[in-house]
């Protein structure tokens, strides 16, 4: 007779109807077809050689991550005896470590093979990596001098044997490995020379003029190796790298009492350095004992050895970058870039000014940060701005806006910021920027317990007379004067009052660690966001089923959330034409029959990073978000990220305009298949070759020239065969934006003082009422709001009535 339990559980799966695989693949091996995609721009001869390496060297940080990550968290599930199943391909999570370790031989091979490939090409051009078996006899003397006069008093090579145990390899490390054979009868002597992290690894070497030689320090330490161990004589030799777990969560751990958040991520970080090893990476040939006695100190099963025949760690290979010769660098790189100028914004005014007379949409890296950087600073130094508030995630080390936010600070002005302390792999920047910012007077909160703040916003409040005005600025990527210069992001510069009450209100609640804030025209997680994109595809899923036209367009990082991933397929099926563009993940498979017909998936890598996120809806786009957050349940349930609205007319015509650039590649783009592979896409008979990015920098070029934005140009139709709609004119929809109906019984928020003026006039407004909102800026019309949507409401309330 089943026991209580059982019938619990027999009665759950009747009520649950068992989930559909067909149409969806696991995220791990999704991940790792990606990161081949990357790979294969080193492949691509029309990439520039030398910048082919470097995507040689991206591959191979990119997969650390993933097993210091992915792989990790997945080994330490796999030990439990319950383990948990993958909801996208069901299964268990040692099965996903089976799955993956299965491809990591395929992809490793494919790695070393095309580095040596390019290696050689550089080397005949002139750019030389010297290898020690082929060392001229003046390179050899080099190479042991330098040795004897920099390296040899900074290194301590150890003896391992029973009196001395095997010693913690830290994380990422990289080490000089060898078997011993000593004079006496001791037997398992292994020998350990840690890389010094703190010599610089490239070694320049004396070369004819016009060409550049150097030497790896490790390949230095392995030239004079036999005269580092006293009467050891080496057997055997290799540089060997273990990669760790990293998947820790500082949540977990506790804070302990009278412990400040910072020292404890500091605790957090020390620890990473010791976590379970996933992977051990051998470069050379080790006798089977010595590697035996490596592995089994680390408790590694031989699957998580990897040898390969090339360095470890390939990370230098940027740094060589400024070393090559000038004749050869516009063959071997890209041609240099800078970002230009926004055309909407006259540097020599005020931004300010500018923005509350008009929004402003910066596209980076194709237009620069500077206006951004210039209105904070501008804001640090005027009068009537009376407060500063910002959202950091990950920060550049020399950072413009945080030496603008301490200016504010030290010049009196109230400067807030939440600095999320667990940014993966930048926590010990933010914590240095923290304890900098707060000991310039500025008021530093870290994130909610358990939810990541993840969201790019920043509001600077200005008092004029006694009436208060608001700049909102909202982005889809960090706010980091590095990675816009390298990142695909939007950044949304606006004055419009509802979006500036939100925004005020969600950095009410952040400081309240309230998660939970009712906003009219942010969507924000961990509460908002995803009900916000179930309304936009239920609506369009309406239209299709009523026999109109539908459509819904993401740009994504990654797509998981596995909700989202089971509405977008019901959509598909009544009929609603969906595009992606969808950088790196995606375990939704298209095309698939009765399930995914209508689904377009899209992918594209090139020279930048593909990182902004913009949700469409409306065969118009009538509807468009811009927002920090990819669909992944870390995203839409666990973090803290915001869906901004783009209202302006002109903003929301050159967001529909990149996007058309986009979808019209046929270069840099993939096409997703139903087996979860990426394809290159296909071009029509005469169609030209057309590369998204590059487009797009000339036309930063041509606008910049022109000191005016060129007319929006519509996407052309792609050929019948990829079934690519014309794009939209968004420009001419316009439509009213309607009030929404009141909460039911909100419960009471906390008494804020705040000024008089502004916040009667919004809370008197009648709530329920259709109305045109309208805004006044100097040097322009009033401007009725009346310009974006019946569907923004239906979005943000569910309701069309």
């Amino acid at each position: 007779m089943p026991s209580k339990i059982e019938k619990k559980q027999a009665a759950a799966k009747l009520r649950k109807p068992p989930r559909d695989f067909s149409y969806t693949q696991n995220r791990e091996l999704s991940w790792l077809r990606f990161d081949n995609r990357v790979l294969d721009e080193a492949f691509d001869e029309t990439v520039p050689l030398f910048e082919r390496l470097k995507f040689v060297s991206i591959f191979e940080s990119n997969l650390d991550e993933f097993l210091m990550v992915r792989v990790g968290g997945l080994s330490d599930l796999a030990e439990l005896k319950k383990q948990p199943v993958d909801n996208k391909s069901n299964m268990t999570a040692s099965e996903q470590v089976d799955a993956v370790m299965a491809e990591m031989p395929g992809l490793l091979t494919r790695w070393e093979s095309i580095f040596k490939s390019i290696e050689g090409k550089l080397d005949t051009l002139g750019v030389h990596r010297a290898r020690i078996d082929s060392l001229t006899p003046e390179e050899r003397t080099f190479v042991t001098r330098y040795f004897q006069a920099y390296v040899s008093p900074v290194i301590s090579p150890l003896v391992i044997d029973p009196r001395h145990p095997f010693p913690n390899l830290r994380n990422g490390a990289l080490y000089l490995a060898c078997g011993l054979d000593g004079a006496t009868d001791e037997e398992s002597l292994l020998g350990l020379i840690e890389i010094p992290a703190s010599m610089n690894r490239v070694v320049e070497i004396p070369s004819p003029t016009g060409t550049y030689s150097y030497i790896l320090l490790e390949d230095v330490i392995l030239a004079c190796l036999d005269s580092c161990f006293g009467s050891y004589k080496p057997l055997d030799r290799a540089l060997i790298r273990v990669t760790r777990n990293a998947d820790i969560d500082p949540d977990g751990e506790g804070v302990e009492e009278e412990e400040d958040y910072r020292q404890h991520m500091k605790r957090i970080l020390k620890k990473r350095l010791r976590l379970q090893p996933v992977v051990l990476a051998v470069s050379g040939s080790l006798e089977k004992a010595t590697l035996k006695t490596i592995r089994k100190a680390l408790e590694l099963s031989r699957r998580s050895v990897f040898t390969c025949d090339i360095p470890l760690d390939l990370g230098y290979v940027f740094g060589i970058e400024g070393k090559i010769p000038e004749r050869l660098r516009n063959e071997l790189l890209f041609t240099p870039f800078r970002p230009q100028p926004n055309p909407t914004i006259d540097m020599t005014r005020s931004i300010r000014e500018q923005v509350l007379q008009h929004d402003k949409l910066l596209f980076y890296p194709y237009e620069a940060m500077n206006p951004f950087l210039d209105l904070v600073h501008e804001a640090a130094y005027d009068p009537e701005c009376i407060s500063l508030r910002i959202t950091l995630y990950r920060v550049a080390k020399q950072s413009r806006l945080c030496e603008s936010l301490i200016d504010a600070a030290e010049n009196g002005k109230e400067v807030t910021v939440l600095m999320e302390l667990r940014a993966r792999f930048d926590e010990q920047n933010n914590i240095e920027w923290a304890e900098r910012l707060e000991e310039a007077g500025c008021t530093v909160i870290y994130g909610s317990e358990g939810f990541k703040c993840h969201s790019k916003i920043c509001q600077l409040t200005y008092r004029e007379g006694m009436a208060l005005t608001r700049l909102t600025l909202l982005g889809t990527g960090n706010f980091n004067e590095k990675t816009a210069k390298l990142y695909s992001d939007f950044m949304l510069m606006t004055a419009h009052p509802g979006i500036g009450e939100d925004a005020n209100l969600f950095f009410r609640n952040l400081s309240l660690g309230n998660l939970r804030g009712d906003y009219r025209f942010l969507g924000v997680a961990p509460v908002g966001l995803k009900p916000l994109i179930m309304r936009g595809l239920d609506r369009e899923i309406q239209r299709a089923l009523a026999g109109e036209p539908a459509r819904v367009f993401f740009k994504l990082n990654s797509l998981t959330d596995r909700e989202v991933i089971d509405k977008i397929a019901e959509a598909s099926c009544a009929g609603v034409r969906v595009d992606m563009i969808i950088r790196g993940i995606s375990c939704l498979k298209p095309g698939v029959p009765g399930k995914t017909e209508n689904v377009h998936v899209r992918s594209i890598v090139g020279r930048f990073l593909e990182h902004a996120r913009v949700y469409a809806f409306g065969v118009d786009s009538d509807m468009i978000y811009l927002s920090s957050a990819d669909m992944m349940t870390r995203n839409t349930e666990h973090r803290v990220e915001i869906a901004f609205p783009v209202l302006d007319p002109t903003c929301r015509a050159l967001v529909h305009e990149y996007m058309g650039m986009q979808l019209r590649d046929n270069v840099k783009a993939r096409s997703l298949t139903s087996d979860g592979t990426w394809v290159p896409v296909e071009r029509a008979e005469g169609e030209k070759p057309f590369n998204s990015q590059e487009a797009l920098l000339e036309r930063a070029y041509r606008n910049a020239e022109a000191a005016a934005p060129e007319p929006v140009i519509e996407a052309e139709p792609a050929p019948e065969a990829e079934s690519q709609p014309a794009a939209p004119k968004v420009q001419e929809v316009q439509a009213t934006v309607i009030e929404p109906e009141p909460a039911p019984a909100p419960q009471p928020e906390p008494q804020v003082t705040k000024p008089a003026p502004e916040t009667s006039a919004r809370r008197d407004k009648p709530a329920g009422k259709t109305k045109a909102i309208e805004r006044h800026r100097p040097g322009r019309v009033r401007m009725g709001l009346g310009l974006i949507g019946l569907g923004l409401k239906t979005l943000i309330t569910g309701k069309t009535k």
